[in-house]
């Protein structure tokens, strides 16, 4: 079987440069001389030779036109690319009225900040389980010319990548866990944002795109397993509430008995050793307060 992919003609990277553009406040100016030979030829229209009027007529006209199709505006955080005949000839940021040669095409691209969420969608977490994942990023533009001229449309391009690399960090860790106390994506929240930050950045690198904001919106497990998986979260939760209290409880046994040991408080044997234990684990380890019996004989009546 052939391998087609090495015949692909690679990717021809843009990059961004600055436009040669002029203010358009003093084109404003020579925007007044055509109207100057409009006066002028109406006012001399008895003195002067009608192929002359209609000479500057339509040459006033002309310009008029010349001039007034190269302005454009930018407002903060805006940007234009010119374009002549479909290539690039640079990108104008200076916010205002601007000006260029009537034949450059300016296409505007918006380099302020965008806030995005994104559609809750079903991943397999580590484990295999279903998830349901939601996230919020906040991009914007850096180059004008990649997100122009190498990818199709950006904002089609940024929504598609945004599910990609949420279902890629999604399936990359567990939803959560209580055993291996691994990284969840529960309880791991800001190193896991990181990471679908990281993720996203260079997704959207071949865009000119940077993402400067993001994090997860909504996560939960899908609806066909959230009723079971709660109750192994809880019974997980109660385990592991069980083993730090037998913990506590072992440590504070171990402590009293060798306090009692150091300080000759009382013989103990090993039978009443085990006895004591067996009371103090009883009492430290029991859900409900116990009830204290005195015992007025010996261990052995």
């Amino acid at each position: 079987m052939t391998d087609i992919r090495g015949a692909a003609p690679a990717l021809r990277q843009s990059s961004e440069r600055t436009a040669h553009t002029m203010s358009g406040y003093g084109m404003l100016i020579v925007l007044l001389l055509p109207v100057a030979g409009v006066v002028l030829a109406i006012s001399q229209i008895d003195r002067m030779a009608d192929a002359f009027v209609v000479l500057l007529l339509f040459a006033s006209a002309i310009l008029f036109l010349f001039v007034i199709v190269g302005f454009y505006l930018l407002q903060p955080n805006q940007a234009a690319a010119i374009l002549l005949f479909g290539d690039y000839r640079g990108t104008d940021r200076t916010t205002g009225l601007r000006w260029t040669w009537p034949w450059m095409l300016k296409k505007k691209v918006s380099v302020r900040a965008n806030n995005i969420i994104s559609e809750r969608i079903k991943v397999n977490d580590l484990r295999g389980n279903p998830i349901e994942m939601a996230a919020q990023v906040v991009w914007r533009v850096t180059d004008t010319a990649q997100a122009l001229f190498d990818v199709d449309d950006y904002r089609a391009f940024v929504n598609v990548q945004i599910e990609a690399a949420v279902r890629t960090i999604g399936s990359r860790y567990p939803y959560d866990d209580f055993e291996h106390q691994e990284v969840t994506l529960r309880g791991n929240h800001d190193q896991v944002g990181s990471e679908l930050r990281t993720e996203l950045i260079a997704r959207l690198a071949v865009a000119g795109i940077t993402v400067d904001e993001c994090g997860f919106t909504h996560l939960a497990y899908a609806q066909e397993i959230a009723g079971a998986m709660l109750r192994r979260q809880q019974a997980q939760a109660v385990v592991a509430a069980r083993q730090t209290l037998v913990e506590g409880a072992v440590g504070m046994v171990e402590m009293a008995l060798d306090q009692l040991s150091a300080k000759n408080v009382v013989e103990l044997d090993d039978e009443r050793r085990a006895a004591m234990v067996s009371n103090l684990m009883v009492v430290l380890c029991g859900e409900r307060d116990t009830q204290p019996i005195v015992n007025a004989g010996s261990l052995y009546q």
